[in-house]
């Protein structure tokens, strides 16, 4: 019987997964699944062992986790009418099952049974990890809730999944319906000539000739509220912003404070006081009030600053048009940063993207890689699920396959919006008698594309995006961890943006923006002049920037613990994030509406949202090791490698960082790098 989403092929065959095979598909590792765990419920209390137990156990989902994997890829690269029916069809079968998996008492008895054994209390290492966190997992998941409560986390578990589900399948439709053609082109006064010719192509594959297409993802929107002169178009295109998720049968409103409620009533039935101390209990922060501290400190910290850029920008309008300062509009902030900027350094991010071609990027990226960390990394042949995507093999400089990895950088209507990094395969170290098997993995963005005759130029902030999500990438594909469930990625979230962040430090190198930072048509590098003002400005409203994922990870939090009866989501928005937004004359609706990291997944970044600024800490000081000892320096990048991108979960993140950094973090780290302190 045919069943492509059940492949054990390394290169996933993409052109079998098609939406008539998932139910079928999904159903049937469900069952291998349950069967498995039936196994382990099976065992005797006097015959339990590491091997039929915990390892059994380790193991016991592993078809289902791949199946539904490849199944949430493809609606997440190549969403389809069929394929969203038919992901919608099982997911209420798929949250169920693996929502009771911790709370399944006959398994549950045989893994406690074995942990009161001899061999249980002789584990050392990786294996005494295992134990600990399983037990934490069965634990924290509730299986000591008496059966009627147990029955009730399910049911909320479930309606959760759907919920959120819809919730993101609200942000793509209604970021996909709106479209704007323009065939006045003065209407578009400002726009560098890179995104008029993206536009333009746009345009032309709707079948509008002689006209240029805006859209509300991000390559299309951003330059417009950045460069477009004409006031008027940048408030149509930001008002319609606005709208995603928040448009008539694409309203999350609703739909958010349904989420609210089923973490909050799913926290209070594991004991805990609300969401975030539920969340937080594994993670480095360990507590709402620890996390919260953190946001609120930082925020306290750069509150003056902050204030004087919103004041300084507001008075630089002003005097450019001959006006009394005051409040501008919210589709004028970052059109009159960038002329601050542009004047203040004489710079222009435009100016930049010549210079980055996204092959050379790419290219450049590997090899900066291949220096620091000893390894190769090859583009080679292999199905793929776009003409867009590319497929790569890395190898250790021994000529060891470590992992190989797919790439698709660019937005497509049937595309998630966003940056991201997943695995597809989790491999496994040589043992005695086993060879190496290698990590799966693939990078996704939705970057600047190419333009007939022209290869896709990037923003510098794109590049960081590329160098973010492939330092995700490497934490997966460098893992050394002999467990599964312990390698890779799959580490305290506060602690997982450590290895990607880290990265975006050599895009603002030197030495290391040589490797790829070439003009696509003359191979020159950039200017020195040009670079000096790009280094100029990299602190430019630094304590806005700043402010601004401060202000995100406070919403996060207060919303999760928010008991009050008023339901207008704007308001109560409006009133958490006083002191965290820039005073503006048209207050905008909140963003919450469209925050996917929040509300698109069950847990996602919810309650977690600090983590970015969290592990932002931890890799402003890590680097500053890589500048004292030399950027490209191997013998730092190989420690780097192996104590901190190797390790998985195997350790506590706190010990893994004070084994590279030889000491526990420094948090002035931060603010010195961002000109802050």
């Amino acid at each position: 019987m045919n069943q492509p989403f059940l492949t054990t092929a390394f290169e996933i065959p993409w052109s079998t997964l098609t939406p008539e095979h998932v139910v079928a598909d999904v159903r049937t590792a469900i069952a291998e699944a349950k069967a498995n765990l039936e196994a382990i419920a099976a065992v005797s209390p006097a015959a339990v062992t590491m091997e039929n137990t915990l390892l059994a156990f380790e193991s016991s989902t592993e078809t289902l986790n791949s199946a539904w994997g490849l199944v949430s890829h493809l609606k997440s690269v190549r969403e389809s009418a069929p394929l969203r029916e038919a992901y919608n069809a099982v997911l209420p079968e798929v949250t169920e099952f693996t929502s009771g998996i911790y709370l399944n008492e006959p398994v549950w008895q045989s893994i406690k049974t074995f942990s009161q054994t001899p061999e249980a209390a002789a584990l050392t290492g990786v294996r005494k990890r295992l134990l600990d966190e399983t037990l934490a997992d069965f634990r924290q998941s509730g299986i000591d809730l008496p059966a009627e409560q147990k029955a009730q986390l399910i049911q909320v578990k479930a309606r959760l999944a759907e919920v959120t589900e819809k919730y993101g399948e609200n942000v793509l439709d209604s970021t996909n319906a709106w479209e704007w053609v323009i065939t006045d082109p003065a209407l578009l006064d400002g726009l560098p000539p890179s995104n008029l010719e993206t536009a333009r192509a746009s345009a032309k594959s709707k079948g509008h000739e002689n006209a240029w297409r805006l859209t509300l993802h991000a390559p299309s929107l951003i330059p417009v509220l950045e460069h477009v002169t004409v006031a008027q178009t940048r408030r149509t295109v930001w008002e319609a912003s606005t709208t995603i998720g928040f448009k008539d049968a694409w309203d999350n409103t609703a739909l958010i404070w349904e989420i609210l409620a089923f973490r909050r009533q799913m926290a209070q039935l594991l004991g805990k006081a609300g969401f975030a101390d539920y969340v937080l209990e594994r993670r480095m922060a360990r507590n709402e009030t620890t996390a919260l501290h953190f946001v609120e400190d930082l925020h306290r910290r750069i509150q003056d600053k902050f204030d004087r850029e919103c004041s300084d920008l507001m008075h630089y309008r002003a005097a450019k048009l001959g006006l009394a300062p005051e409040p501008m509009q919210p589709w004028d902030a970052a059109f009159w940063a960038e002329r601050m900027r542009q004047e203040q350094y004489a710079f222009d991010d435009e100016q930049l993207r010549p210079y980055f071609p996204i092959d050379r990027v790419l290219a450049g990226m590997f090899e900066i890689a291949q220096r620091i960390f000893a390894v190769k990394i090859t583009e080679r042949s292999g199905e793929v699920w776009h003409p867009d995507v590319k497929y790569y093999d890395l190898h250790d400089s021994s000529g060891e396959h470590l992992g190989s990895f797919y790439a698709d950088w660019h937005p497509r209507e049937d595309k998630r919006q966003g940056a991201w990094m997943n695995y597809l395969k989790t491999g496994s170290p040589p043992s005695p008698g086993k060879s190496r098997t290698p990590h799966l993995g693939l990078i996704c963005g939705n970057l600047s594309p190419a333009v007939e005759g022209r290869p896709a130029l990037l923003r510098h902030s794109e590049v960081e995006t590329i160098f973010h999500e492939f330092g995700h990438l490497i934490h997966h594909l460098f893992g050394e961890v002999p467990v599964k469930s312990l390698n890779g990625i799959h580490v305290p979230w506060d602690f997982v943006e450590l290895p990607s962040q880290i990265m975006e430090n050599f895009c603002w190198d030197r030495q290391c923006l040589d490797f790829f930072a070439r003009h696509h048509e003359s191979g020159a590098p950039i200017p020195e002049e040009l670079f000096q003002k790009m280094i100029a400005a990299r602190n430019f409203r630094s304590a806005s920037f700043m402010m601004r994922q401060l202000a995100f990870g406070k919403l996060d939090f207060e919303l999760h613990r928010y008991m009050g009866e008023d339901r207008n989501l704007d308001a109560v928005a409006e009133k958490i994030l006083d002191g965290y937004l820039m005073p503006l004359a048209t207050k905008a609706p909140t963003m919450a509406r469209r925050f996917t990291h929040l509300f698109s997944d069950s847990t996602g970044y919810a309650c977690g949202y600090y983590s970015y600024k969290w592990a932002e800490v931890l890799d402003a000081d890590a680097f500053t090791r890589f500048q004292k000892e030399g950027v490209l320096n191997p013998k730092t990048g190989r420690e780097f490698r192996d104590k901190i991108l190797s390790q998985g979960n195997s350790r506590e993140p706190a010990e893994l960082f004070r084994d590279f950094m030889g000491r526990d973090p420094d948090p002035e780290a931060l603010l010195v790098r961002s000109g802050l302190q």
